[in-house]
């Protein structure tokens, strides 16, 4: 699915809302991996799971996932060779314990969620590691029962340590050792077991020194009357790490023998926390599962956009009486919400997600969705808005077919509106013959004609409280938006000969030109032209200025300047200012001359004036034509 598509409708963030339900990271891992299917198979299949998961729920069942942590590293760890910590393993001790628990919860769940009660059989029941861990490690360190060697160790520590501690206290108490001791206390430094001895007195007593005070005035000295044991412990100590490192050695063997039923393990519980953080979402959002098509048909009722809270319901359909839908309305009045609703929806639909909405709704599968929303003016590339918009929609032309949804919000917008409008009905058309849904905002006059007149393309509005002038954020399909503008206008009291005369215009174009025909000013400007101005007459030879070719004036000048003249073979419109006057008609023509022969073949008058005759062998010849 396209990045920007899923960005602009803000996949991405109702993700993260899903995640924030999951219970351990591997849910959240597999969320983010998570993308829209475009398979319908798999669509319905996600969806089933959704909708067990909340059955779980609604039933008040809760699977056992707390405590289970994310031990992918751990995993990584082993495969690479090293033995894990005792603190690793009591993590994977925690992790079994979870799988063995959610193993025997979802046995006996076939009749709730029979699909996810399957796949609990694909949980490999690992207890005798995890005892063996809970026999060898407790919290963060190896077991004194995790052997009898290191057990035999521990002892033998335990009892040097004790002899070190009578000699260091018999040592404190010695009236002879007083006058050297600065604080009464036995102090473990760098390992070693010291006693604070005065500075001025370091010569004075056997021993080693291990550390100094800051300012000097205490040393901190290994008396030697303890370096027999210490020798000793030091041994005993090193011993004990090389039989704890057999342990966890031991350990991580047995975890690396049955790595693929612990990855086994990992993916199914991993699929459980993110199926049930789906199903927790349902629940808070009331969520349902729509039905499905891949054949372009939306029927959306009572809709609720997921990232806005309270949000008006939408009711919508495209699909199957048209498959192009034009919304207008004010601004700020929903339309871009609209979009973002239906495109949203859909995303999540196609993720498995359920979505807020009444039964009945129904939603089709697309390989692909693209949006034209927003501004994407590029300052690296320098490029316009209207160009950057122009540019999206050439890819999204050319990336689109008939399982395309298109969003499109202001289509045509950003430059002058005639060609707006004319460029935004062009693309419309071109993605209708490629059998695209498309759905596009507007506020031309012109698209909402042309799609009043296509049989495949329907209008909608957005409606509005007449009376405050306050958005409804209501769609209302098969009708037109209100011209708000002409509203307001006369809720601000302006003339109402001033607005009709504007709805006139609005609907016919016919420009009423006589009420400036009494301006001094125009009369002033129309006298200063007729200086200069020539009236084209029928039978004028022109030259037309652009090409420098001879010309025929068949038809005067219009109101809109423009002279039609037979040029080629061809009656075209040019305007009076790109043709010149080369020989007036009367210089070329003499009085009563038919003007008439110059347009039309000897053949065509012929014919003419045999019909006008009654003559038989034209009659002949029409009906041997009209044959053919």
């Amino acid at each position: 699915m396209n990045k920007e598509t899923l960005e602009k409708l803000h996949y991405y963030e109702l993700k993260e809302i899903i995640k924030g339900y999951c219970v351990s990271g591997l849910g959240k891992r597999l969320i983010d991996k998570l993308e829209p299917s475009s398979n319908i198979e798999v669509v319905s299949q996600r969806l089933n799971e959704t909708s067990e998961g909340r059955a779980l729920i609604d039933a008040s069942y809760h699977m056992p996932l707390k405590g289970i942590f994310n031990i992918l590293p751990l995993i990584d760890k082993v495969e690479k060779g090293a033995s894990l910590e005792a603190a690793d393993l009591t993590m994977m001790s925690n992790f079994l314990s979870g799988c063995r628990k959610v193993k025997l919860f979802i046995k006996d769940k076939e009749g709730y969620a029979p699909t996810l009660s399957a796949y609990g059989e694909n949980i490999s029941d690992l207890s005798y590691i995890e005892q063996e861990i809970n026999i060898s490690i407790r919290g963060s360190m190896v077991d004194s029962n995790a052997s009898k060697e290191l057990k035999k160790i521990r002892r033998h520590i335990d009892i040097c340590e004790d002899k070190i501690k009578d000699r260091l206290d018999k040592f404190l108490k010695s009236s002879e050792n007083k006058e050297y001791i600065q604080e009464f206390f036995v102090s473990q430094r760098n390992g070693k077991y010291t006693i604070p001895i005065k500075a001025a007195y370091k010569n004075q007593v056997q021993g080693t020194i291990v550390e100094a005070s800051s300012k000097g005035t205490t040393v901190f000295m290994e008396p030697n009357v303890i370096s027999k044991y210490t020798r000793e412990l030091s041994v005993l100590k090193a011993e004990e790490a090389v039989e704890e490192y057999k342990i966890l050695a031991t350990l991580t063997d047995m975890i690396f023998e049955r790595i693929k039923d612990l990855k086994m393990n990992i993916d199914v519980i991993s699929e459980y926390d993110m199926i049930l953080a789906k199903a927790k979402y349902s629940k808070e959002i009331a969520g349902i599962k729509p039905k499905l098509n891949n054949h372009g048909c939306i029927k959306i009722i009572k809709g609720r956009y997921p990232l806005i809270k309270n949000s008006v319901p939408l009711d919508f359909e495209i699909g199957e009486n048209y498959r192009g839908l034009i919304i207008t309305g004010p601004n700020a009045g929903g339309k871009t919400v609209v979009l973002k609703t239906i495109g949203l929806l859909t995303l999540a639909t196609q993720s498995g997600f359920h979505i807020g909405a009444a039964e009945g709704t129904e939603l089709s599968i697309f390989n692909n969705i693209f949006v034209d929303i927003g501004d994407n003016q590029s300052v690296e590339n320098a490029l316009s808005t209207f160009s950057s918009h122009v540019k999206n929609l050439a890819e999204i032309i050319r990336k689109s077919t008939k399982s395309t949804l298109l969003l499109f919000d202001e289509i045509g917008s950003g430059t002058e509106p005639n060609e707006g409008s004319a460029l935004a009905i062009a693309i419309l058309e071109e993605l209708y013959h490629k059998g695209c849904i498309t759905i596009a905002t507007t506020h031309y006059g012109e698209i909402k004609n042309f799609s009043k007149e296509h049989p495949d393309f329907e209008n909608a509005a957005m409606e509005f409280e007449k009376e405050t002038l306050e958005p409804l954020y209501k769609l209302s399909i098969g009708k037109v938006g209100d011209s708000n503008a002409l509203y307001i206008s006369k809720k601000m009291r302006l003339y109402d000969s001033i607005i009709d005369k504007a709805r006139e215009y609005m609907e016919t174009k016919n420009y009423n030109y006589n009420l400036i025909k009494d301006s001094k000013n125009v009369k002033s400007k129309e006298r200063q032209a007729n200086e200069d101005l020539y009236e084209y007459s029928v039978g004028d030879k022109v030259i037309l200025l652009e090409d420098n070719e001879p010309a025929i004036v068949y038809k005067e000048r219009d109101r809109l300047n423009n002279v039609t003249v037979l040029y080629n073979k061809k009656f075209i419109e040019v305007n009076y200012k790109r043709i010149k006057l080369e020989l007036k008609a009367s210089e070329l023509y003499p009085e009563g001359y038919d003007l008439n022969q110059l347009f039309v073949s000897y053949k065509e008058r012929k014919l003419e004036k045999d019909i006008e005759r009654g003559s038989k062998k034209a009659l002949k010849k029409i009906r041997k034509e009209s044959l053919k």
